[in-house]
């Protein structure tokens, strides 16, 4: 894809063809947003340089996001990535705890320094196993060992928590990941009770919870701001990344402010260019927004409205298999009608095809059978119409 020009929901291409963005996270709010583009423009006009002389904007970020999270998570630190921002947080966590193991989902993905590439299976090399970190199995109550129609299959899956620090012997259980919507793993967003069981035990071993809100965070829940926030838990650290800027690099960490005091004092937690005065306007033009337009109310409203819109389609092409997710977050898992196996090339031809008729989707789980569906917030029901209206002639080819 050759693209040159973006405006809400859309996308051009170099010969002014439109697609319709149902893929992106980074555009939060929509491309070119100008409450966006105004502040970014005007703040790189007055001053933009690096985070080692004081200025107002990195302060009244902090304080904008602290107010949002929940009161023992009093510390920000601001960088350009969520990849830099989870490798902060596993530094963080072996100097508090005095430990080296991880845990983290069977297909998880966390980042892409040497740190968080060994959080991540999902980027794995064939048999590519660090000795340092322990997998629990997502909770996928679709294709999983606990079904859905289970009662509490969900506190089953997180009790595995307890086998996989186990595993790590005498490292010990520094860290436990999680990504709430499992976005890696096939888009799975399990009820509350996971969150609060696996954070239950974490505590009871003495590790700490990372919530990773790169992928599901901003509102697009259509719940809360942060998805960890439906299962009513207090995470040890929180990690923000992608849509955070709408475009323009900048992550964050927020943590507790305690666990800051067991890294060294002469150790140095600097980023050049973390915290800059344009990204955090940045930054903070897209909290605006998100309030002023009620993003997170229209999430909820249209992520319904085109989940309904899937279900109907589930219901006349037996490829789909699964529809699940919350807000604008969703997945529609494609399988093998008489087998239920996953139809990993069958996804691969969907995805391509809805690119050909003007609408990019992606493909997520371990088998690569999800259909991921991830537009900017501001999608409208018209919008969405148009998703599931293409993507049942593209169905219907079969």
């Amino acid at each position: 894809m050759h693209l040159v020009r973006g405006e809400g929901v859309w996308l051009f291409d170099p010969d002014g063809r439109r697609y319709l963005d149902c893929y992106n996270n980074v555009a939060v709010v929509g491309h070119g947003h100008p409450r966006v583009t105004q502040a970014v423009t005007q703040q790189q006009r007055l001053l933009a340089t690096h985070s080692r002389y004081l200025h107002e904007g990195i302060v009244e970020l902090a304080e904008r996001l602290t107010a949002t999270l929940p009161p023992g998570l009093d510390a920000v630190l601001v960088v350009n990535s969520g990849s830099e921002a989870n490798d902060l947080a596993w530094r963080i966590a072996r100097a508090a705890t005095g430990r080296s193991g991880a845990v983290v989902s069977s297909y998880a993905y966390h980042g892409l320094t040497e740190a968080t590439h060994a959080l991540s299976p999902e980027v794995w090399a064939a048999q590519e196993r660090p000795a340092h970190v322990a997998r629990v199995p997502a909770p996928d109550g679709y294709r999983g060992a606990y079904r859905r129609t289970e009662d509490g299959w969900a506190e089953r899956y997180a009790a595995h928590v307890d086998s996989a620090a186990a595993a790590l012997g005498d490292r010990g259980l520094a860290a436990m990941y999680i990504d709430p919507a499992f976005t890696a793993d096939g888009i799975l967003y399990p009820p509350p009770g996971y969150l609060r069981e696996a954070a239950r035990r974490v505590r009871a071993l003495g590790g700490l919870l990372v919530a990773d809100e790169v992928q599901a965070g901003h509102g697009r829940s259509g719940q809360h701001l942060w998805s960890f926030q439906a299962s009513g838990i207090e995470p040890d650290m929180v990690v923000l990344g992608k849509p955070m800027g709408n475009g323009f690099p900048v992550a964050a960490l927020v943590v507790r402010s305690g666990l800051l005091a067991a890294v060294a004092e002469e150790t140095e937690l600097f980023s050049t260019f973390g915290g800059n005065p344009v990204a955090c306007v940045a930054a903070l033009a897209v909290l605006d927004v998100i309030a002023a337009e009620g993003l997170v109310g229209r999430a909820a409203e249209v992520g319904g409205y085109l989940r309904q819109g899937v279900l109907g389609l589930a219901e006349r092409y037996p490829v789909i298999g699964d529809v699940r997710g919350e807000g604008l977050l969703l997945g529609a898992e494609l399988v093998d009608p008489q087998t239920r196996a996953p139809a990993s090339e069958r996804a691969h031809q969907v995805t391509e095809a809805m690119r050909d008729r003007g609408i990019l989707i992606s493909a997520t789980g371990p088998a690569g059978n999800v259909l991921k569906i991830r537009p900017p917030l501001v999608f409208q029901p018209e919008h969405a119409d148009l998703l599931v209206q293409t993507l049942g002639d593209v169905l219907a080819q079969d």
